[in-house]
């Protein structure tokens, strides 16, 4: 079982951008999510978790943009940057915007982890399990859930508040992730009994080692 006091959660990349149908950066499966995401969000807000909202922003030259996307970005009219036609494109889905209290932190590449303060902010405040939802699954919350575990995290993975371009894609990504140590449930699992069901895994790994 996980203290909520000792857990965050991360919501990733749940920006119109990736989930404008219209977008060039458009992720097939976010816009069903934002119902599932919003639901999670409450729940974590009213138990205690902190909530990390990671999001990606552009530089109106594409300069940071990865090179593997750039064109497709440019081609698709800058989304998830102030040069976009798109006002909103960088915004949060209105059930998804912060709140008093959460944390925005804007993120240079996948992982929520990589060019962040995020590992930092959370070994500050004693948090040892990262809960992931958002989009994109093989992506976003893939590189986000290795560099988690690499760091000695917990990881928690809310399924059915994740989103992929294909089902397919989506089942393959989360049994691996499942496979190397996530810890999978869903979003009915979290409402009715948040992290009760969730193993200290790290702190068993901790509490055994001198002792074999």
């Amino acid at each position: 079982m996980i203290d909520p006091r000792t857990a965050a959660l991360l919501i990733i990349d749940m920006q119109n951008g990736f989930i404008d149908h219209d977008s060039s950066l458009c992720v097939a499966g976010a816009e069903a999510t934002v119902t599932a995401c919003s639901k999670a969000l409450a729940c974590a807000r009213r138990l205690g978790i902190p909530v990390f909202h990671v999001c990606r922003e552009y530089a109106s030259d594409g300069s940071d943009v990865e090179s593997t996307r750039f064109e497709t970005w440019l081609e698709g009219g800058k989304p998830i940057s102030k040069a976009c036609a798109k006002a909103d494109s960088l915004d949060f889905p209105e059930p998804l915007a912060p709140q008093d209290g959460d944390r925005v932190v804007v993120k240079p590449r996948f992982s929520a982890f990589f060019g962040t303060d995020v590992d930092q902010t959370l070994r500050s405040e004693s948090i040892g399990t990262v809960v992931l939802i958002g989009t994109t699954t093989p992506n976003c919350i893939r590189s986000s859930c290795y560099d988690a575990l690499s760091l000695d995290y917990n990881v928690v993975i809310i399924e059915d508040c994740t989103s992929s371009r294909s089902p397919e894609v989506q089942a393959a990504n989360i049994e691996d992730m499942a496979h190397i140590g996530a810890q999978v449930i869903d979003l009915e699992t979290f409402l009715a009994e948040g992290l009760a069901s969730v193993r200290d895994v790290v702190g068993e790994h901790r509490a055994k080692i001198g002792t074999v």
